[in-house]
């Protein structure tokens, strides 16, 4: 029988987002520490925790960065904004920051002692981010580069949705749409409209359903629409299906409706 896994992002999605749903959904917290662990990274620390999003109980999945290995490129939001916009750069801009290439990137992934499937969906999805930044900016994949700050985040994040998703032995994951808000997001070349281009590239290459909310804010980010793009089977729900088990991740930011993704392994019948 097929383990199919359906996502609701009524409050968009990140990365963070995506794994703290499938670690409520049931993947083993330890198990995922072990295997974040043989990454070849240093610099941060994971918190697990429970919140509420407006009374509704969520996991909190939360990569906190060494004070050393943080720097002003993380907070290029709005006010409005609780989270870091991890933006990308082609290589012929230079900062006091080390960067990584997507080549780099790989290899840390490669030495890595997460299950092989585990690894191919990481890459698969850096790859997606890469190309699509790659076009947002006008250069070729192989002159993308992450700021340390940002890739450390980013490596983590993929990493670990990677190794839940492997973990969780789903076939098929059912997206219908992921909502987004509207406004503008400031980068260090100034701002930049949402959903931000490397979202917009994305979606146009694999097919993504947006669907546009009222809210002020940048709901997907590119590592979010990049996991979607990287897992997803399909956009439509079966007509009849059984709710099996439900995980309910949380994100960073505040909006008049719960900032949460909700997963849903389900059975059709």
């Amino acid at each position: 029988m097929n383990n199919i896994l359906y996502l609701e992002c009524y409050a968009g999605i990140s990365g963070d987002m995506f794994v703290a749903s499938l670690l409520d959904l049931g993947v083993d917290k330890n198990y995922l520490m072990e295997n974040l662990q043989t990454l070849p990274l240093d610099g941060y620390k994971i918190e697990i925790s429970r919140v509420k999003k407006m009374a509704l109980d969520a996991c909190d999945f939360n990569v906190i960065l060494d004070i050393d290995n943080h720097d002003h490129d993380m907070n290029y939001l709005h006010s409005e904004h609780h989270e870091a916009h991890h933006h990308n750069h082609s290589q012929e801009q230079h900062h006091h920051h080390e960067h990584r290439g997507l080549k780099e990137i790989v290899e840390i992934i490669n030495k890595s002692q997460i299950t092989d499937r585990a690894k191919e969906i990481a890459i698969r999805i850096f790859n997606i981010i890469a190309n699509a930044e790659a076009k947002a900016h006008g250069v070729s994949i192989d002159e993308v580069h992450f700021h340390e700050v940002g890739a450390v985040d980013s490596i983590v994040d993929i990493v670990a949705a990677a190794v839940c998703i492997d973990k969780l032995n789903i076939d098929r994951v059912v997206c219908p749409k992921i909502y987004e808000g509207q406004g503008f997001v400031r980068c260090q070349h100034g701002q930049i409209p949402i959903p931000v281009p490397a979202v917009v590239n994305i979606a146009i290459e694999h097919g993504l359903r947006l669907h546009y909310t009222q809210i002020k804010g940048e709901l997907i980010t590119p590592t979010g629409a990049a996991i979607i793009a990287g897992i997803q089977t399909e956009d439509k729900l079966p007509e009849e299906f059984i709710i099996k088990k439900i995980g309910i991740g949380a994100g960073k930011r505040k909006y008049d409706i719960p900032n949460v993704v909700r997963a849903m392994m389900i059975e059709v019948k």
